[in-house]
This record gives structure tokens, C-alpha cells and sequence, in this order.
């Protein structure tokens, strides 16, 4: 679905990564609006490097391209769906500067453009990184819906680059305006966080977890992932992906119990791959892995893979659809060999085993408690 955002800077055609008609999420929200009218309305000079951290799809830079930003995302999708959106507004190539979370940030920041994720370790990480780039005169600006913005969110900009307040809010979006202070003593990184998992959960009891800032409960063992590891299946699968890998603790906990196992991780998020390649490392795992940052499955050969194990996000960001969980599974259809197998876990209630019976034609429950089902899927020939 595409759409249109009127700017100061005129009128821009946005659409998310990849396109869908069934999608009818808008690529841009009344905190990027709100944002851009204030840059214009205040005059703010918009010289030197400006940085945009967190644009989700793209809206923010195609919006200001004129002015040559750096835009660091952790988000392949996002930074896909800039692309296509610079593109399609006739921005020259390398007008806007394209950076991962995980690339080192530019080494002097005059404007600093934050759109406020939903992890707040990622802001808190992002903030840290970026903090010696910024001075006195360093102009930042924060955007969100007025949901997305928290005390706690304040006193993150506060604690890290200097005084803080917050807008009236206007179409339920809020700005936050930072005054950096070049002598505040910052504290350091606590990212990317290690631990030990715990007793219980197969191949990788008591084994390490690396966690990069912004990764699905980067603190503990949430409880699905948990109960999907005391249910995986035996060894002997061949070529595994770890589809939507997180911190890659599932593909690890199979190639721990099966050194002969190839083992892709897969996710859209560099933070995520990142703490999967980590957590690899970290234990020491024989045999052989990829790691993949990309839109699922896409770029993988049909029929050349024999196992996906899949934990399926239900969220685009604030958003609750199923759109991203129908493209994996369909995916996975695709890069399965004949007799090939999904393995899904999920919330009960988002009833994924009626979406495996439309696409394989069949679904198996293999485990559940109150909370969670474990579900597999055979490709037949």
C-alpha cells in the first residue's frame, strides 16, 4: 500500500518493504509529521551531518534527502523500503547515507533526529553510541506517539546526552527537545548483554546467550522460546534455518545436538544477527552456520531446505498483524524440500495451525501448555 505525506518540503509517496496490498499499515505516522513541521516552522538549520536514527520506513530521510542525511536503522525491511521510497521520489543514489545499528556511527553529529523505537535498550544503546559525536551545539529532537514516549524514555536522553523536556502534544504525537551537555559523565554500555540459560532446556542448558540491545527479551529466556526448546525435534534434520533467529539460542540448541547440522540464521533485524552470530561463537559450536540479515526466506533456493523452526513476531512495531507470520510460513513452503518440515510455536490464540492446514495441507500439534502450542507441517511432494 502506498501513500502520501505532505511536507514543508512538499508532497512524498511512501510505501513499507516489502509491498503488499493485503497491507494496509501506512508507511509513515503523525510523529514523522510532526517532527518535520517543527524543523520547518523553528527554522532549524539543517547543516552540517544531520542523523536520523530509528526512521521506520524511510519517511523522515526521503523527506529531507535535499539535506543529505545518514539515516541508522536496525531494520533490513526499513532500510529496504527507504530505498525504494528515495527512489521513487528521484533522490540521486548516495544522497542519503544508509547506516546499520551495527555500523560505526559518523564522527560528528550537527542535528540528531531520533524516532523513538520500542525497545528502549536499543534507544539507550543508540544514544550511547551516538553521544560522543554530539556537542554543544548539536540540535536533537526526538518524535513519537504519545504512547511510545515515557518517563523513562525522558530520563534515557536526560542520563545520556543532557537536559530534556517534552512537546504539547498534537494528533496523539509528542516531540522531545535535548540540550547536549559535552560534560555530563555518561555511563557506560551495558550492551550487548550476556547470561547463562538456565537448567532444563535441552542442548543449551547452562550455555551463554550474547544479546545485542533491541532483541526480544534480550535479558532472560523468555517463556515460548523456552518451552519450544524442550520440544524440538532429534537430530539427523540436515539443513536448518533458524527463521526470525533473535538471539539464535534454537538454531544453537540444534547444532549443539547435531554437529553434522548446517544451520542458516535468519532475521531482519542486524541487531538480531549479530547476537546469533555471538551466541554461536560464544559456545564453542562445532559443525558449520550462516548468518543471514534479510526478509526471511527470500533469497534461499526453493526446495533446498529440509527444517525451518520459526517463533513468529505477531507486532510491526505498534501494530498487530499477522502479515509477517503468513509471509514466513509461505516461505518456508517454498526453500522446504519435499517432506521438508515447519515447526512453529505460538500463542494459542492466534490459531497458526489454521493457516499451516491452508498452506501444507496439514499441521500436527507436537506440544502445548495453557499458553503455547508447538505445531509441525510436512511439505508433501
Amino acid at each position: 500500500m502506498s501513500d502520501r505525506m505532505t511536507t514543508p518540503w512538499g508532497e512524498v509517496e511512501l510505501t513499507r518493504f516489502p509491498e503488499d496490498p493485503r497491507d494496509r499499515l501506512r508507511a509513515w505516522d503523525a510523529s514523522d509529521a510532526y517532527l518535520l513541521r517543527h524543523l520547518a516552522e523553528e527554522k532549524v538549520p539543517l547543516t552540517g551531518t544531520v542523523v536520523v536514527v530509528g526512521d521506520r520506513w524511510g519517511a523522515l530521510v526521503t523527506a529531507l534527502a535535499e539535506h543529505r542525511p545518514t539515516q541508522i536503522t536496525d531494520s533490513f525491511l526499513g532500510q529496504e523500503a527507504t530505498r525504494a521510497n528515495l527512489a521513487r521520489a528521484g533522490v540521486e543514489p548516495g544522497a542519503v547515507r544508509l547506516l546499520t545499528t551495527q555500523d560505526p556511527p559518523p564522527e560528528r553529529v550537527d542535528v540528531l533526529l531520533v524516532r523513538v523505537p520500542k525497545s528502549l535498550a536499543l534507544l539507550e544503546d543508540q544514544l550511547l553510541r551516538l553521544a560522543p559525536a554530539v556537542h554543544a551545539d548539536t540540535v536533537v529532537v526526538g518524535t513519537g506517539m504519545v504512547k511510545e514516549i515515557h518517563t523513562s524514555t525522558l530520563k534515557l536522553f536526560e542520563r545520556i546526552l543532557g537536559p530534556t523536556r517534552t512537546s504539547l502534544a498534537r494528533q496523539k504525537a509528542r516531540l522531545i527537545f535535548c540540550t547536549p551537555d559535552p560534560a555530563l559523565e555518561r555511563p557506560a554500555n551495558p550492551w550487548p548483554y550476556s547470561y547463562a540459560l538456565p537448567d532444563g532446556v535441552g542442548a543449551v542448558s547452562g550455555r551463554t546467550v550474547v544479546n545485542h540491545a533491541g532483541v526480544f527479551c534480550a535479558e532472560r529466556l523468555d517463556v515460548g522460546t523456552r518451552f519450544f526448546l524442550q520440544h524440538l525435534p532429534g537430530p539427523g534434520a540436515g539443513r536448518v534455518v533458524d527463521l526470525g533467529c533473535g538471539n539464535g539460542v534454537v538454531g544453537t540448541a540444534v547444532a549443539l545436538a547435531d554437529p553434522a547440522a548446517e544451520v542458516l540464521f535468519v532475521d531482519e533485524s542486524y541487531q538480531a544477527v549479530a547476537s546469533a552470530e555471538a551466541t554461536y561463537k560464544a559456545n564453542g559450536v562445532p559443525g558449520h552456520a550462516e548468518f543471514r540479515v534479510g526478509d526471511g526466506l527470500a533469497g534461499v533456493a526453493p526446495g533446498s531446505v529440509d527444517l525451518v523452526l520459526n517463533n513468529p513476531p505477531f507486532h510491526s512495531h505498534q501494530a498487530t498483524t499477522d502479515a509477517v507470520a503468513w509471509r514466513m510460513f509461505t516461505g518456508a513452503l517454498r526453500s522446504l524440500r519435499p517432506e521438508g518440515e515447519l515447526w512453529v510455536i505460538g500463542n494459542r490464540h492466534l490459531g497458526y495451525h489454521v493457516k499451516l492446514r491452508r498452506l501444507f495441507g496439514n499441521s500436527e500439534l507436537v506440544a502445548s501448555d495453557p499458553k503455547f502450542v508447538v505445531l509441525r507441517a510436512v511439505k508433501k511432494g
